[in-house]
């Protein structure tokens, strides 16, 4: 963990670091929650033929919670898909350069580019309180929809610690850049 001491961009990881191992970590719980709730959907349904569409589209919101805020902790914990014939083969350094390359040309244009195009639908929505159109639905579609900018701001944010990793790891200022694994 950085302190107060060590140079900024040490510590801008570090808290990019903190912040997506939270919402990984809070995802984790979302999970159980989300187990739990199907669990009472299929209850009601099937034993007391009780439909609560409300109860229905929360399992819904949370999914859309679980895997949009899974995205950038799957980033952080490197854990997403590589071309394993070739990484494996490079050295450090070598993975290093690649990250570097792939982020700031496909992970952060990428993701500028959906926050961008995301920001007009997901500003309407919030205009109109967007609301389910169901009856007894969710009154929170808007929020549901801010995930569509929330994500793409965490994966910018991880990209900048990714760079931020790999520049210090090849400045010769960290010792590794975490990409081994």
């Amino acid at each position: 963990m950085a302190t107060r001491n060590d140079p900024f961009p040490q510590r801008l990881l570090a808290w990019i670091d903190a912040l997506i191992s939270f919402s990984g970590r809070s995802i984790a719980w979302l999970v159980i929650l989300m187990v739990l709730i199907s669990f009472s959907v299929a209850i009601l349904r099937y034993l007391f033929d009780i439909g609560w569409i409300a109860l229905q589209e929360s399992v819904t919101y949370l999914h859309a919670l679980v895997f949009m805020l899974g995205i950038p902790y799957t980033l952080n914990r490197n854990r997403h898909v590589r071309v394993d014939i070739l990484n494996h083969r490079f050295s450090p350094r070598t993975r290093a350069w690649v990250d570097l390359f792939g982020t700031l040309v496909l992970l952060l244009p990428v993701f500028i580019t959906l926050f961008w195009l995301s920001l007009n639908y997901v500003t309407n929505a919030w205009l109109v309180l967007e609301a389910s159109p169901e009856a007894g639905g969710l009154p929170l579609v808007f929020l549901l929809k801010s995930l569509l900018l929330l994500m793409p701001l965490l994966m910018i944010l991880q990209g900048i610690a990714w760079l931020l990793r790999n520049m210090l790891f090849l400045t010769g200022k960290i010792e590794s850049s975490g990409i081994e694994q």
